[in-house]
């Protein structure tokens, strides 16, 4: 099953994919936010469509497309997750999760512009795997227990300022993470009975010209395994994001140069769509 929210900002109405048609969530639920994830998303809007109560969206295909999820209570984020991309960044390979934050205010529409912040020179792109959550997730005894609390799955952009994030940092990477916009998110929060997330397809562009291939098996740690490892920290609620880290190919290797003002990047992951933003230079 897939879900979205189309509208305007801050006006976003909340539907599901039926086909090509977009059906209206709302004689279920204001949003797609933590309360509904919790509450049996699929077998309420299984039995709504059977009954036929969700009436169809008809200007879906000229709407803005928004985060598939709303404003969540957190971004949590893994950093150097794939090997490849560790290497590339100068580090080894992470015996831990590296664990940083982005705040909720950075999450957007999968084709909303980003702006790239004022005084920056090192703006990155990011294809990651995220995951939200639909059960609160707090001192998981396994790995095994971590699928039950999973809502679905979203494609998302982990948009960086790389000197904001390392040279300027402090120790913490969040500084280069949170400018408002940096976390373009969807367009589908997909189910997990749709998606094989252990081996999806990540890829991303720049201006047309290919940057990041990869795929999920080569994650460092599993989505399981980060949802476990995380619950021994932090209590994980329904409708939070997790971003599961990224692949080679970012500028940061020094392969390719950072983004500048009419750049466009496009991400994609298998199952779960492709996003496009047009980044702009940041003005008074």
């Amino acid at each position: 099953m897939k879900f979205a929210r189309l509208g305007p900002l801050g006006e976003e109405i909340p539907v599901v994919l039926d086909g090509d048609r977009h059906l209206d969530l709302r004689p279920l639920t204001a949003d797609i936010d933590g309360a509904f994830l919790a509450d049996d998303p699929v077998g309420r809007t299984r039995a709504a469509l059977a009954e036929g109560v969700l009436p169809e969206l008809t200007h879906a295909d000229v709407s803005r497309v928004g985060s598939p999820i709303a404003r969540p209570s957190a971004v949590i984020c893994i950093g150097m997750n794939y090997a490849a991309h560790a290497a590339e960044s100068g580090s080894a390979p992470p015996e831990v999760p590296i664990m940083f934050l982005k705040t909720p205010n950075t999450v957007a529409g999968p084709y909303d512009d980003v702006e790239i912040p004022r005084g920056s020179e090192k703006t990155d792109w990011e294809v990651e795997l995220g995951v939200v959550i639909g059960r609160r997730a707090s001192y998981l005894d396994s790995p095994a227990e971590a699928g039950a609390h999973i809502a679905g799955f979203v494609l998302a952009n982990d948009v960086s300022e790389r000197s904001f994030q390392l040279e300027i940092s402090g120790g913490q990477w969040s500084k280069g993470k949170c400018a408002p916009g940096f976390n373009p998110t969807g367009p589908w929060l997909v189910t997990p009975d749709e998606v094989d997330h252990a081996n999806l397809r990540l890829r991303s562009f720049v201006n047309g010209e290919p940057r990041q291939d990869s795929t999920t098996d080569d994650l460092i740690f599993s989505v399981e395994e980060l949802i476990y490892r995380l619950s021994q920290y932090v209590a994980l609620e329904p409708g939070d994001l997790l971003l599961t880290g990224t692949p080679q190919g970012v500028a940061l290797s020094g392969r390719f140069p950072y983004l500048k003002d009419g750049d466009v990047v496009e991400v994609e992951i298998d199952g779960l769509g492709r996003q496009r933003q047009t980044f702009r230079a940041w003005k008074a």
